[in-house]
């Protein structure tokens, strides 16, 4: 990929999946507020407009270069489910997941800079979490590994003990559709 890349977040998640799949890019996040309710419980505009502010914040801040901005929540009956507040939140949360299946929406917007071409959308994954006991979620909350993250989770690669994408892409549920992102990138680049 000849153009530089931003990402404008500062997701561990998401600056792993860049790493592994072999990007280079620096860091920018955008430090965009997020809401906590999908206005008209449509998930969908939700992440897609979250994605497309955080990248219109770091694009003015790029001469020459492609910005990646993302937003990734749980989605459980017609709520968003997002990052705790503190470990008793997580608590909570992680007790309403516990033996469900939910939704892990991400919107993506890739902005092409000069000229301030882009492209968004949103994609979807189910998520299976096992039944948890009370021990389980002390434990796993002691791990410290909830924090910052959607549905007070943070899904381990390849294999997880608590987590099964029963639908979908793991790297959507790590933060970041690595599989459309790649066709994003290429059709922003013939842009440019």
């Amino acid at each position: 990929m000849p153009k530089k890349l931003i990402l404008a977040s500062g997701s561990l998640g998401r600056r792993e999946l860049l790493k592994f799949h072999g990007y280079d890019f620096e860091v920018k996040p955008s430090n965009v507020p997020e809401p906590t309710e999908a206005a008209d419980g449509d998930i969908r505009r939700y992440v897609a407009d979250l994605a497309w502010r955080k990248a219109a914040a770091v694009a003015p801040t790029v001469t020459d270069g492609i910005v990646i901005a993302a937003d990734t929540v749980g989605w459980q009956h017609g709520k968003v489910v997002g990052k705790p507040d503190d470990e008793a939140d997580a608590r909570r949360i992680i007790t309403a997941l516990s033996g469900t299946t939910h939704e892990l929406w991400t919107g993506v917007c890739v902005w092409l800079r000069p000229g301030d071409f882009h492209v968004c959308w949103q994609e979807v994954s189910e998520v299976a979490m096992v039944p948890l006991s009370a021990a389980q979620i002390d434990d796993y909350l002691k791990t410290r590994k909830w924090e910052g993250c959607s549905g007070a989770y943070s899904i381990e690669f390849p294999t997880d003990p608590y987590i099964t994408v029963a639908k979908g892409s793991v790297s959507n549920v790590i933060g970041l559709p690595m599989e459309s992102l790649a066709k994003g990138l290429r059709w922003v680049e013939g842009l440019g």
